[in-house]
């Protein structure tokens, strides 16, 4: 959601008619921000609590503000489908990239733009796809301060839109639950709020399995010891489903069929492109046939640890909690 600043600035006006002073007990050194109706109020000090004013759900006051809150997360994260198979162990797969159906522009809701030269780079920093980071309430962890597209890398850094930098966020110091999203992946957050300083940037490691996560089986393990987003959520509907008519696999068996290149109705077809079908981001859709997609899908259903008798209608949903601001 597109979101708008306002800055409010407490006037201090010296005459020999009027004077006015901050007094101890109205400054607040920490700062903090407030979100309603698409409006975000940042402020650091002079928040006065008597002299707020609310108006349709927004609530403004006056105060000083810092010009610009500018910072950093260093993150990284796995995403199951370009590991599963990988080209060199431990880096997960680049093929859109190096297939050249990776776009220069992000597609989650802020639209935000690489430079094409970002995805030359190759090796352990070429980038694997674009993800969405959500920076949320320390005490309301569906109501979302700040989110913004950035870029992974083949080892699991998540980098700005620069292709190397660490994250920067327009957000005041403060602690926050931290959420990574994927379009086709199911995302997951911190446990805990997370400190945000402008000593350093905020080192978060969502590979490491020692990192608490929100909820249950949040993220599948691997082989390796690491941890990596849940692959399959096809239809981007926020869970993973086998078995059932709005299924993940039969939306990528739908697609197959429908896809116009696909001339012959083949159901063991292979559609090309940046598609959410294409779990494993391997640049090619499929449903039939080895290795496809849907088994990629019916493998997590069976294998996930909460469904305790193996039923291929189990349905895998995400932790992350439903942004609600």
């Amino acid at each position: 959601m597109k979101t708008t600043s306002i800055t409010l600035g407490l006037l201090l006006i010296t005459s020999f008619l009027y004077s006015q002073t901050i007094e101890k007990y109205s400054i607040d050194s920490g700062g903090a921000s407030a979100t309603a109706g698409g409006i975000e109020v940042l402020y650091t000090i002079g928040e006065v609590a008597i002299a707020e004013r609310s108006v349709s759900g927004v609530s403004l006051s006056e105060g000083f503000i810092n010009p610009e809150f500018r910072l950093q997360i260093n993150a990284q994260v796995l995403l199951q489908g370009p590991i599963l198979n990988p080209d060199t162990a431990g880096l997960m797969n680049d093929d859109l990239r190096s297939g050249g159906l990776l776009p220069t522009t992000t597609p989650y809701a802020d639209a935000a733009t690489c430079n094409a030269s970002v995805l030359n780079a190759t090796g352990n920093n070429a980038i694997v796809d674009w993800v969405w980071i959500s920076i949320r309430s320390n005490n309301d962890n569906q109501r979302q301060i700040q989110g913004r597209s950035a870029l992974l890398q083949r080892d699991g850094d998540i980098v700005d839109i620069d292709g190397t930098s660490n994250v920067a966020l327009s957000i005041p110091q403060n602690t926050y639950y931290i959420a990574i999203q994927h379009r086709n992946h199911l995302g997951v957050m911190s446990e805990n709020p997370v400190q945000f300083s402008d000593a350093s940037a905020v080192t978060i490691d969502f590979k490491d399995s020692g990192f608490s996560t929100f909820g249950a089986n949040a993220q599948v393990v691997l082989g390796s010891g690491d941890t990596a987003l849940w692959a399959g959520d096809a239809n981007g509907d926020k869970s993973i489903q086998f078995s059932g008519g709005l299924s993940d696999a039969n939306a990528i068996k739908d697609y197959i069929l429908a896809d116009v290149a696909n001339l012959f109705n083949f159901i063991t077809y292979s559609s090309s492109g940046y598609l959410s079908f294409d779990v494993d981001l391997s640049s090619l859709s499929r449903f039939s046939g080895a290795p496809n997609d849907s088994n990629i899908i019916k493998d997590n259903v069976l294998a996930f640890p909460g469904n305790f008798f193996n039923f291929p209608t189990y349905i895998i949903n995400t932790t992350v909690p439903t942004i609600n601001n």
